[in-house]
């Protein structure tokens, strides 16, 4: 680290008066480490991160750090998506990969091959796609098996890569870079009701183009739930121009209309939730056993809306979370309904036991 004198000279002060603190000036990657292991700070809450650019998997928290000249960074050019760990197996994690390949093709990261999951209009990449479909499904399989996390999620991240500060990747990013990490969490069933508000005009909903990739331009969705958050409530929902509703922040919204009718909003101008998707392809054993008369993927206007018998987010971490009163109007009886906990009965027994898990190969040093 430069001296005192050398970092004074540099212009430690302001005018005659004003003094400022002297930064420090690290010149090596070993000074910088030092700091960063010794640096106290609140409990890590990732347990494993993998980086492309180190090109494995890291463990020690305080090395768990994205370049700042990752396009991702500084330009918001990075797609992401996510999977649940549950009982030491990931739930559903090749319909998130198929979904994450596709958000890479649309925001020009990568080109899908044949052996991945095709988009209409994908652009040629830059370089040859570093990561198959099959190489990142393997990335993430033993980065959750190295955390020894066995309940939790994964999160992760392609970028248009480091290189430069330009606006676009062309010229100085040679190469996407892939980052994902693991969340250790205690997650259960939602089974309490939660309060929902329409998300303000100030903070209008994201055009379809973006909606529908899941990109890392989550600022109206911040802003979204932030205001929500203030307003007491636990989300927000999108309504769009001709009064029909949307989404949330974060998830889906799923409605149960006087006549027994599981409804969701279709996707063609929001994202398509894979959890949303799971529980249409469930809820049709609910029409069985005739506790719904039917499963639809509908518009629905929020006048509607606010007369169903019940209402809940759908999402990844939830899977269900019943909403009980949407901008102060009660939705059916103002409780947690019983077809909504049906619903997520059914998902979290797929969670547990269905087909779409795919348990991780812990070994004995890595179990918790």
């Amino acid at each position: 680290m430069a001296s005192y004198d050398e970092q004074a000279a540099a212009g430690g002060a302001h005018g005659d008066d004003e003094v400022v603190a002297v930064v420090p000036v690290y010149r090596s990657a070993a000074e910088v480490l030092q700091k960063l292991q010794e640096e106290e700070r609140p409990p890590y809450p990732a347990s494993a991160m993998y980086s492309s650019v180190v090109g494995g998997i890291i463990l020690d928290p305080a090395m768990m750090q994205l370049p700042i000249d990752d396009h991702m960074v500084h330009r918001g050019h990075g797609v992401f998506d996510t999977a649940m760990i549950l009982d030491g197996a990931l739930y559903e994690l090749d319909q998130h990969l198929d979904r994450f390949l596709r958000s890479a093709a649309a925001a020009r990261i990568l080109q899908l091959t044949d052996d991945d999951d095709t988009a209409a209009g994908a652009t040629p990449p830059r370089s040859p796609p570093p990561f198959t479909r099959d190489t990142l499904r393997r990335i993430l399989v033993q980065m959750t098996a190295a955390s020894g996390c066995r309940k939790g999620s994964i999160r992760y991240w392609m970028s248009a890569g480091p290189g430069d500060f330009l606006l676009s990747p062309r010229a100085g990013c040679p190469a996407p870079a892939f980052y994902a990490v693991v969340i250790p969490a205690d997650y259960e069933q939602c089974r309490e009701g939660v309060r929902a508000i329409t998300a303000p005009a100030s903070v209008p909903m994201k055009p379809s183009h973006m909606a529908t990739v899941k990109n890392v331009n989550y600022l109206p969705n911040v802003l979204a739930i932030m205001d929500a958050e203030d307003r007491g409530a636990f989300a927000s929902v999108w309504v769009d121009g001709d009064g029909f509703v949307a989404e949330g922040p974060m998830v889906n919204v799923a409605f149960v209309t006087p006549a027994r009718e599981l409804v969701l909003p279709p996707f063609h101008n929001i994202l398509s939730g894979c959890t949303a998707r799971r529980l249409l392809a469930l809820a049709p054993r609910l029409v069985d056993a005739g506790v719904l008369a039917a499963v639809s993927n509908r518009p629905i206007t929020a006048e509607e809306a606010k007369r169903s018998l019940e209402m809940a987010f759908v999402g990844s971490g939830l899977p269900v979370l019943p909403i009980v009163e949407w901008d102060g109007h009660a939705i059916g009886d103002a409780k947690v309904g019983p077809i909504m906990l049906a619903l997520s009965d059914l998902l979290w027994e797929d969670m547990k036991s269905g087909p779409h898990r795919i348990p991780v190969p812990y070994t004995t040093t890595t179990q918790q």
